[in-house]
């Protein structure tokens, strides 16, 4: 890997201590979903700083940003996020439906593989993000061992993004429980309204309209309601 290469070269380069303010688009509801566990290392946090701070970016075909980890410091999901791509290649991708490969870097912990595989095992442990944005898998780093991103007990703790897949999927994205949820929330006025999708702070025709639109563009065409 190009990037392994000429680690010894660059390292120096890629030193985390002032991350860049970068977009991020985790924990879109505001409820905790942020968070990743390693054995080794604990809590790694993918919005450290809260909207607006360097945290997680997903986007169609690459992640970029920060993950914060108090025991380990920065790591970084791109070379993007320093601009030294042109010394050292190195980042997180996404195949535009969710499956996620490639390495991030940590100045105190070194290479993190997002799409890991064990010797004689033909499961698969990388990170995936499913229709609902949260991510599921593992991370594996060698000198720090597994990443977990996703788990309802004993500690339920998990990450989510905005960003959803693109391109076909075998089911609807947008169902009848969404428009139950949306209807509970009609006309309601607030700050951070999930159904909010156009940010005016109420839940109104436009965000219908959105809910409308996303409901056919994303459901297979066999769906019976899909004209």
């Amino acid at each position: 890997m190009r990037a392994r290469n000429v680690l010894l070269i660059v390292g120096p380069l890629l030193l985390l201590s002032s991350p860049l303010a970068l977009a991020e688009n985790v924990d879109p509801y505001n409820d905790g979903s942020q968070y990743a566990y390693g054995e080794n290392v604990g809590w790694l946090n993918a919005e450290p700083l809260g909207d607006g701070g360097p945290g997680v970016q997903v986007e169609d075909y690459k992640l970029t940003g920060y993950i914060w980890g108090q025991n380990i410091g920065w790591i970084s999901l791109s070379c993007e996020n320093t601009s030294s791509c042109a010394t050292v290649d190195y980042g997180v991708a996404n195949d535009g439906t969710g499956l996620l490969s490639g390495y991030a870097w940590g100045q105190n912990v070194g290479w993190i593989n997002f799409n890991p595989t064990v010797a004689g095992d033909p499961n698969s442990y990388g990170i995936t993000i499913d229709s609902e944005g949260n991510f599921d898998g593992w991370a594996w780093g060698q000198n720090i061992g597994w990443i977990h991103f996703r788990s309802a007990e004993p500690v339920p703790y998990k990450v989510q993004t905005l960003w959803i897949m693109v391109g076909p999927t075998p089911y609807c994205l947008v169902d009848f429980d969404d428009l139950s949820e949306f209807c509970a929330l009609w006309l309601e006025v607030g700050i951070g309204l999930k159904w909010d999708f156009d940010a005016s702070n109420d839940v109104d025709f436009v965000d219908y309209s959105t809910l409308a639109e996303n409901w056919f563009e994303e459901c297979p065409d066999d769906w019976p309601l899909k004209e």
